[in-house]
């Protein structure tokens, strides 16, 4: 640590000691009733809080650069620092003033970074400030931990290098750490990420902090438990290193160990449904395409009462299991509240604490006192919830069991918590009244001084004939007796002059001076009696820490299944059927978010289609107008499947589902300039991704691929990556094109058909009717659309005439390309025989020994070659 020059006031020299810990962070030095900040920190406060700079006196001989902000407003400034991606550390005083000579004893006690948030002004009440540890380790392995603070769990996973930045962008995490000896290459990757998201915060720890052994036994001691295998997570090598620096990094921002981690969840790739993100943006998941947070999905989902109801549907929505025992639990219980019970249980959800955040900020030593107050009529609450699900079964019986409060810690926080306390505890006035007789007989003193004051106010104008004496008090100068300047030749022997004013002078006597240290002495020594009973409430609520995170999260559970079942009900949304084989069949499927915007701006009625993909038929071509609805049919068939997979009803008449690994989408189209990437380079590096990923459990939506590029690539494009898709990948997919050569794929194709949504032509006008039919569409018109987004008539005519040159001289043209043949191979001659073999296999007929047989025959042929 770097020793402060001997030459600086005391004050700057322990200033610039804490500093130097904490080298890359903004200091809030507290002083008084403000946090200061000094030389290069002030000036980078000042620019980026908009408060003044100034100067004041010198240390070391150089002028004191400074800036502050009021502690009472700290909150405020610190949300605005944490948007500009910085981190601040919280020093107090912690000594008494003029006890050792010197500046005050001061310490820091948290650091505020991105990913640490624990204050509620700071939160977003939707959404987890998430931090995350990946650990570049041997052998082309990472290891990855994340957490947020306020929740208590752990996830632990471990993949090759090219799949970290995956993860990152799945768990979005606001602060990422890394070990400071990680390869530049690594390194570099992780900045590149950095530079495309503004909301991840880098920062490099130690790598001794990277330490796997390390790593295991901080997970053993935060669940007290003597073996990880409870859990799965005990061959995690890697993910325990990087939880190490994780709960290390953590640790010291709160400056205490998190004793709320209650639980590990190993999350692995085979587990979760894949949603990348450009599905996740593509689908308007969480936030429309222009960075809004409505309308989406998610803002037509959540309609939960808290804010971790909200929280956990959110959870549901991006992270939903291949696996459909959790979505099959939670349509079992959307079927057993729908009959008005919802009804009631929201009723009571209304108001309630979010005793999720209280609990982490409880175990962690932030609690407010108004917060507790809030988390014992939760309680309360939970109690009523319950019994309202007495005699269910199911999830919900399991929601019911961990809805019941611990009783102690009711009644604790309702004998010792008043019931409108302060907004602080160093403000007064907690506890409540016959908590504790110490403290009641301190206040007693306080609350005897006005009648005592009054008395002897009365006493004095007696004793000297002074009408217009007066008996008060400010914090300043404390007690005293105000005589006016004409009067104060009546004055008594015993005043002894404490201030002289314009108009007046104020006296202390013996009297009121003893009465004076009596009462001062009193209310200090009650305030700190009260800060020393409010961290013993503290202490005895720890051992209930467990059991109120599982009381929060079967609170927000039933926020978030009645959320559900109100969404059910309002919107008349239907129970999916999951089934074993590989199917996609949706009856009158609509797309629940511009339905519901339709509705809002009354401009029609939705228009339901049917969509039915299966062995038999995995893929559509999809034709029709621009405008004409492809993208919108496209886009709900996607959000249905992924509703039915979270465990929500869909909005279709009916929904038969099968397995589900992921949801893939290439639709729209625009530039990545920070990564030197044209629209057409983006669509391209997306189609690849897709097909390097997608397998025959997948939803592939495909919607005009190869538009950035000249017609013949583009259409040889398409054409490529639709028999990719339909041959090796067998996929479910949805392939819009404005190609209508790619009509013709289903004739040579078995598994891929035509559909078209409907328009109709009135004079050169056009109808879109928004129906998906069979068969190709019949014409793009793509002149009659332009004429309707207002293109100048002579624009429009000129364009007309054109179009009909062109179809005169394709009608003439007799060249014709197979766009489907199968590209010309090297090595024809070896591999011939096999592919001819290949190409007489219908593997929809064949019995389970014919396909052996097959097998054997294609082994012997490729040995041949």
């Amino acid at each position: 640590m770097t020793v402060p020059d001997p030459q600086h006031t005391p004050m700057m020299q322990q200033y610039l000691g804490l500093k130097a810990q904490y080298p890359g962070t903004l200091l809030f030095y507290r002083m008084g009733d403000f946090y200061e900040m000094f030389y290069a920190d002030a000036e980078k406060a000042a620019r980026l809080l908009d408060i003044t700079l100034t100067q004041r006196g010198q240390s070391a001989g150089q002028p004191v650069v400074m800036a502050g902000v009021p502690f009472h407003a700290m909150e405020g400034y610190l949300a605005k620092l944490i948007r500009h991606g910085e981190s601040v550390a919280i020093c107090e005083q912690t000594g008494e003033v003029g006890v050792n000579k010197g500046p005050v004893e001061r310490k820091v006690v948290r650091v505020v970074t991105p990913g640490t948030l624990t204050d509620a002004e700071l939160l977003n009440e939707k959404s987890e400030s998430i931090l995350m540890a990946v650990h570049q380790g041997p052998r082309n392995r990472c290891g990855l931990a994340w957490l947020s603070v306020t929740q208590g769990v752990v996830f632990l996973a471990e993949c090759a290098p090219d799949e970290v930045n995956g993860w990152i962008t799945r768990v979005a995490p606001s602060e990422l750490t890394y070990s400071a000896g990680c390869t530049t290459s690594f390194e570099d990757k992780l900045k590149r990420l950095r530079s495309t998201s503004n909301a991840l915060y880098l920062t490099a720890r130690p790598e001794w902090q990277f330490d796997s052994a390390l790593g295991q036994r901080k997970l053993l001691d935060a669940l007290q438990a003597a073996s990880l295998s409870s859990w799965n997570a005990q061959d995690l090598p890697l993910a325990h290193a990087a939880s190490a620096a994780l709960l290390g990094y953590a640790e010291h921002t709160q400056g205490r160990a998190l004793t709320h981690i209650h639980s590990v969840q190993v999350q692995r790739n085979d587990a979760l449904i894949d949603l990348p993100t450009t599905t996740r943006r593509n689908l308007e998941l969480v936030q429309t395409l222009r960075g809004e947070d409505s309308p989406t999905l998610f803002s037509l989902l959540d309609t939960c009462m808290t804010g971790m109801g909200s929280r956990m549907l959110k959870s549901w929505l991006l992270e939903p299991q291949r696996d459909r025992t959790e979505a099959q639990h939670r349509l079992q219980a959307i079927g057993l509240l729908r009959n008005n019970l919802w009804q009631t249980l929201r009723g009571q959800l209304k108001g309630c604490a979010d005793v999720e955040r209280i609990t982490a900020r409880t175990a962690l030593r932030q609690v407010r006192p108004r917060e507790l107050v809030a988390l014992v009529v939760t309680l309360q609450k939970t109690e009523l919830l319950a019994q309202h699900l007495r005699g269910l079964e199911g999830y919900l019986a399991h929601i019911a069991e961990h809805l019941l409060p611990p009783g102690d810690a009711t009644a604790l926080l309702a004998r010792a918590i008043a019931p409108e306390p302060a907004a602080l505890v160093r403000d007064g006035g907690v506890i409540a009244g016959g908590f504790d007789a110490d403290l009641d007989e301190l206040r007693a003193i306080q609350t005897n001084c006005d009648a005592f004051l009054l008395d002897l106010e009365v006493r004095e104008k007696a004793r000297t004939g002074i009408a217009n004496l007066r008996v008060q008090f400010n914090k300043v100068h404390g007690f005293y007796i105000e005589v006016t300047t004409g009067q104060v030749d009546k004055v008594p022997d015993d005043y002894r002059r404490r201030q002289t004013l314009k108009n007046a002078e104020r006296f202390i006597t013996p009297e009121l001076k003893a009465f004076e240290d009596k009462a001062l002495s009193a209310q200090e020594r009650a305030l700190a009696r009260e800060k020393y009973l409010f961290e013993q409430v503290l202490d005895q609520l720890q051992a209930h820490i467990p059991q109120l995170t599982r009381v929060a999260r079967a609170l927000a559970a039933l926020d978030a299944l009645c959320a559900l079942t109100e969404r059910a009900l309002t919107l008349d949304w239907s129970a999916p059927q999951f089934v074993a084989e590989p199917c996609i069949d949706i009856e009158a499927g609509r797309h629940p978010v511009v339905q519901a915007r339709l509705a809002e701006l009354s401009s029609g009625n939705f228009i339901a289609n049917d969509s039915r993909l299966g062995a038999r038929q995995r893929m559509q071509i999809i034709t029709g107008p621009n405008m004409g609805g492809k993208s919108t049919y496209m886009r709900q068939v996607a959000i249905i499947v992924l509703l039915a997979s979270m465990g929500s009803y869909v909005p279709a008449k009916a929904c038969r589902l099968g397995p589900i690994d992921a949801i893939h989408t290439r639709i729209g189209a625009a530039d990545d300039l920070a990564n030197a990437q044209s629209t057409f380079m983006l669509e391209m590096t997306e189609a690849a991704q897709i097909l390097h990923s997608a397998t025959p459990h997948s939803l592939v939506l495909m919607d005009e691929i190869g538009r950035g590029t000249s017609t013949f690539d583009g259409l040889a494009l398409a054409s490529a990556i639709a028999t990719q898709l339909h041959d090796k990948t067998q996929a479910f997919t949805l392939f819009a094109t404005h190609y209508f050569e790619l009509t013709e794929f289903p004739a040579t194709h078995h598994a891929a058909m035509n559909v078209h949504v409907s328009a109709a032509e009135a004079g050169r006008d056009i109808v879109f009717l928004h129906a998906i039919e069979p068969g190709p569409a019949s014409r793009s018109y793509g002149i009659q659309v332009a004429r309707l987004a207002g293109m100048p008539a002579a624009v429009v005519n000129q364009a007309r005439h054109t179009l009909e040159a062109l179809e005169t001289q394709a009608t003439a043209s007799q060249a014709q390309v197979d766009l489907f043949a199968a590209p010309p191979a090297i090595e024809m001659e070896a591999s011939g025989a096999v592919e001819t073999a290949l190409a007489g296999i219908n593997p929809d007929a064949l019995s389970p020994r014919e396909a052996m047989e097959a097998l054997y025959q294609l082994k012997a042929l490729i040995h041949k070659a």
